[in-house]
């Protein structure tokens, strides 16, 4: 099958399955008689199984060495799975605490809004300001905005 088929069926860009055969995820495919690439029902699974894995989040890297696995059955090599989907895991998880703590700061923030904007002020504007100069709001009530939001230019 051509590359345009290739990515109709997985789903992945065609530059993008061409920088995975650069950077070695995916083998070279045979090439017809045109020069054009003929890529195998290999190469379907393995692009396939290389979009799952990103679709975990996981690194180019982390999917290299899963993909290095497919072909041991070496104990010691496999327990190496285990610890990277553990670790992708914990990042997961560290995200998720991370959002969730975003979203009762905009809570927060939100619940700044008096919604009669005929009459009053923003709240919720008014709340932004105090923040960018490093004074307490809602969503951080202790003045401990992070550093990333204290830098405002």
């Amino acid at each position: 099958m051509r590359i345009g088929e290739l990515s109709k069926s997985t789903g992945v860009d065609i530059e993008t399955i061409r920088f995975y055969e650069k950077s070695g995820l995916l083998p070279p495919p045979a090439r017809s008689d045109n020069g054009y690439r003929d890529y195998a029902h290999a190469h379907l699974e393995r692009l396939a199984f290389i979009r799952h894995c990103r679709a975990l989040d996981m690194s180019l890297a982390d999917v290299t060495l899963l993909l290095d696995s497919l072909e041991t059955h070496d104990p010691e090599e496999l327990v190496k799975v285990d610890v990277l989907v553990a670790s992708q895991l914990g990042k997961v998880r560290a995200r998720l605490q991370s959002m969730r703590a975003l979203e009762a700061q905009l809570v927060a923030l939100q619940k700044r809004c008096d919604a009669d904007h005929d009459h009053h002020a923003c709240g919720i504007l008014e709340e932004l300001v105090s923040a960018a100069h490093g004074e307490a709001c809602a969503c951080h009530p202790d003045g401990a905005a992070p550093v990333s939001q204290r830098s405002v230019t």
